[in-house]
């Protein structure tokens, strides 16, 4: 199936920022939605949004650090549309601080969301990836993934592994699955700032009020990638503000 109209796309992290942001434009290209995240709330209002704008949605709550919560997201995309086209494995956690602080249990949050959320996604689509004979993952990394710097090694630590675990599963998918990394630089979303040191997540967040992009600049690239005839795999997008160094 080549373009967007009518794929069945689940998105974990989709209650804010680049998942909502990426949710609403699929939709208004006719992508059918499976919406997953921690905040029913949230999600509700989502699926509200686009089915008043005639697309279609069904919202999960879930949680990627349960394996058996993100089988549940992919079970429903199968059940709801009878096939899943696209997993989206977005949800992330930034919360970065000095390693004198040891904040370990920052640390294990932020390994256990980016990292096994990730794997748990592979682990719960792969097989249906396989059976159906097609299946797209696309999974959100970093700029972080690419340049070290002080208060964030933690979590770039996570999102190099999201980047070397991408290009091992696309050296093993095959001719007929797809893999695709996107890695947003500063982007406005409120997961910056969020948990961490206040003093670092105080500076972020000064730095994203700066030269943030809006999270619809990776909605395009992540869209872009789905977009492609199935015999084209976009492997890797890098998206970051002109004035990010």
């Amino acid at each position: 199936m080549t373009g967007i109209s009518g794929k069945a796309v689940a998105v974990a992290g989709a209650s804010s920022g680049i998942g909502e942001a990426t949710a609403l434009h699929l939709a208004e290209r006719g992508a059918r939605l499976v919406l997953g995240a921690r905040r029913a709330e949230r999600l509700s209002g989502l699926v509200e949004r686009i089915e008043k704008a005639g697309g279609e949605a069904v919202a999960v709550t879930m949680d990627v650090r349960r394996r058996e919560d993100v089988v549940r997201l992919v079970a429903t995309a199968q059940e709801r549309f009878g096939r899943l086209d696209v997993l989206f494995s977005n949800a992330g956690s930034m919360a970065v601080s000095p390693f004198d602080e040891l904040r370990v249990e920052d640390w294990e949050s932020m390994v256990d969301v980016n990292v096994k959320g990730v794997l748990n996604g592979i682990a719960a689509a792969l097989p249906v990836f396989r059976a159906q004979g097609a299946g797209h993952f696309v999974h959100t990394a970093s700029t972080a993934a690419y340049k070290v710097v002080p208060n964030q090694a933690v979590y770039a630590a996570t999102k190099t592994a999201v980047k070397v675990l991408t290009e091992g599963l696309r050296q093993e998918a095959g001719p007929n699955l797809r893999v695709t990394l996107v890695s947003p630089g500063f982007t406005n979303t409120e997961g910056i700032g969020k948990g961490g040191s206040p003093e670092t997540a105080a500076a972020l967040v000064a730095q994203r009020d700066a030269i943030a992009m809006p999270p619809e600049a990776i909605a395009r690239a992540v869209a872009f990638a789905v977009e492609q005839p199935e015999t084209v795999d976009v492997g890797e997008i890098v998206v970051r503000p002109t004035a990010q160094g």
